[in-house]
């Protein structure tokens, strides 16, 4: 007859952590794949959820500030500066910024008013057929943009990126749309997979980065249509670009630009997008 074997008491183990579980894991370098898939399936689940088909992206400088916050500012650089006898190159050089600064907030205050304007013609539709703003999710220009949207009473979306400085999510977004993603290439396949149009605000290289994608996919048939593109700000824009020189040495073709349309009105921008959206519905 067999022994009778006992058992030593031992403390219990804790069940082993799922791999899906184990937070070092998913941060691993092995585990990037899995993260980019995250990144993929999850905003699509939610967008299904909020219902949100189509999107109008805009987006620009997250420097851009507000104008009253752009005018107290120089206001009060304005104020030191003249309480000094002899001022500091510092001094002269914070106050010179802060002009540039009240001249660019302008587009903070039309990113505002071209997203109100389009998100209250976007609630006059069926649903099915709304469009809801998109923006970075970021401050300045993006900032602007969400807020239109919300203090016109609809829904809006905010793709934001870590970042190791600048970058934080506005309180404008709509709580359920507001994303934040680890990598930039899946955040602009969102920016352009629902959108019906774009509108550039003056920026720096993430905005030119996020206009060109736009146009290499347009140019090259990698997205379904083409989508309308307004950039808005001429001065900023013909200095910082001429596409017409592509066109004149070859480099494009002329009717690349066709879907362009440059301005400084929000009325101008607001008809060119409602007629330019209209007719690709149609069609």
């Amino acid at each position: 007859m067999p022994k009778k074997i006992h058992q030593t008491s031992k403390d219990s183990i804790e069940p082993p952590i799922k791999a899906y579980e184990s937070i070092d894991f998913l941060h691993s370098k092995e585990a990037r794949l899995i993260r980019i898939l995250c990144e993929l399936i999850e905003p699509k689940e939610r967008f299904k959820q909020e219902k949100v088909d189509h999107t109008i992206v805009l987006f620009g400088s997250a420097r851009t500030p507000d104008p009253k916050d752009a005018e107290r500012e120089l206001k009060h650089l304005r104020a030191s500066l003249a309480s000094e006898t002899n001022p500091s190159t510092d001094t002269l050089e914070k106050v010179r910024e802060a002009e540039r600064q009240m001249k660019a907030s302008k587009y903070y205050r039309a990113a505002y008013d071209l997203s109100k304007k389009l998100t209250e013609w976007s609630l006059e539709l069926p649903e099915s057929d709304r469009l809801h703003i998109c923006s970075g999710g970021g401050p300045g220009i993006m900032e602007a943009a969400n807020r239109g949207a919300s203090d016109a009473g609809g829904k809006s979306i905010g793709l934001g990126i870590s970042l190791p400085f600048e970058q934080r999510v506005n309180s404008y977004i709509s709580k359920e749309l507001a994303f934040e993603f680890k990598y930039f290439f899946i955040r602009k396949y969102w920016f352009v997979l629902l959108a019906k149009s774009l509108v550039a605000f003056p920026g720096g290289f993430g905005t030119m980065d996020e206009l060109f994608e736009t146009l290499t996919l347009m140019q090259t048939g990698k997205v379904k249509g083409k989508t309308p593109i307004v950039l808005f700000g001429s001065d900023f824009w013909r200095s910082a670009i001429d596409l017409n020189t592509l066109v004149e040495w070859g480099m494009i073709s002329k009717t690349d630009l066709d879907y362009i349309h440059i301005t400084d009105s929000v009325e101008d921008a607001f008809d060119f997008l409602v007629r330019s959206i209209s007719n690709l519905s149609k069609g």
